[in-house]
């Protein structure tokens, strides 16, 4: 009885073995294509395995991120809420805006998407002139503040006219995340979407290996040419980004100004952090608390981390000695590999 059993199983087996025989050989001769161009200000780089270009897809699904969160672009809706007081948004909109909330919410205002006036006053925005006065840092301030802007329905409401959001901490890795959406409804499952240096990724890479990253060493480097690698980082399914500041700074009057500029003083941060990765479910949250460890420093960035555990951080900073030290999540050691 045993033995007509197993002749009757024999012929589903050898189906079995022979249909995943000829998935592996079909995934293993589909090609990978990649995908590159300018968006939001900065450039974007997408790989993925697909028997069809998705080029034209993923344009416009990047363009539709553009037309909503885009600085440079003057038709946008954050572009529009910055002219008047407020006003009508879409769902990415207020996709990115309830994330940066919720964000600002758990950083205690170290992320903050109304900090824009002050960036611009210290000469690392839109705007570049002589560096603020403190009398001027005081006055822009009365202008920043999270809570200063709310949402109802799909409507956002600013409390002062001059208040102006700045999604640029959080919009790439947004952008990213919309793209990676696109590409799991094509059915696509090896692929790694990069748009200025903020990444997601899943599957294997083309080389039929795990997706790995580099996380470069921050050295002073204002015309981004050092790509000295600090480690790298074995990310895949996983949303990596890295905050830093040792390529945008100046220095005046003997002293070095970073670009990370702390929404509640109103001055560029002093702490000895040079440089945050943050991996995450998803590049928005990566992205923004990246720019909140920048802010909060090593032990701020520490006490984030405890309370949140789905989040794991590479943390560079300098020590007394004004060497380079590495600080990172004990979660992350696996992804560590270099």
């Amino acid at each position: 009885m045993q033995k007509k059993k197993l002749i009757w199983q024999l012929p589903f087996l050898i189906l079995l073995i022979v249909g995943t025989v000829l998935i592996i050989r079909q995934q293993q001769s589909m090609p990978y294509h990649t995908d590159r161009g300018p968006i939001f200000g900065t450039f974007y780089t997408i790989t993925y395995q697909a028997d069809k270009d998705y080029h034209q897809e993923i344009r416009e699904a990047l363009m539709q991120v553009d037309s909503a969160l885009s600085m440079f672009n003057e038709q946008s809706i954050i572009s529009h809420i910055n002219r008047e007081n407020g006003g009508k948004a879409n769902q990415m909109f207020m996709e990115v805006f309830y994330k940066a909330m919720e964000v600002s919410q758990e950083t205690d205002g170290a992320f903050d998407i109304t900090v824009a006036p002050l960036v611009n006053a210290w000469g690392f925005g839109f705007k570049n002139g002589e560096m603020p006065t403190p009398q001027q840092v005081d006055s822009i301030r009365q202008f920043i503040g999270w809570k200063k802007v709310s949402a109802k329905g799909n409507t956002i409401t600013k409390s002062d006219r001059r208040v102006m959001l700045d999604c640029s901490a959080i919009a790439k890795g947004y952008g990213v995340d919309v793209v990676a959406r696109l590409l799991k409804e094509k059915e696509v499952t090896n692929y790694m979407v990069e748009i200025g240096g903020e990444i997601i990724t899943s599957g294997i890479s083309p080389r039929r290996l795990p997706w790995r990253i580099a996380v470069i060493k921050p050295t002073d480097d204002t015309l981004s040419v050092s790509h000295e690698q600090q480690t790298v980082l074995n990310v895949t399914d996983k949303a990596m980004a890295t905050s830093g500041n040792y390529r945008r700074f100046y220095y005046k009057g003997g002293k070095r100004y970073a670009h990370t500029i702390d929404p509640k003083t109103g001055y560029p941060v002093q702490h000895n952090i040079l440089s945050a990765t943050v991996l995450a479910r998803d590049c928005a949250t990566a992205d923004a608390y990246a720019t909140s460890f920048m802010v909060l420093g090593l032990e701020g960035a520490k006490r984030i981390l405890e309370r949140h555990p789905e989040l794991m951080a590479y943390l560079i900073y300098s020590d007394k000695d004004n060497n380079l030290a590495v600080w990172y999540s004990p979660s992350m050691k696996d992804k560590i590999e270099q």
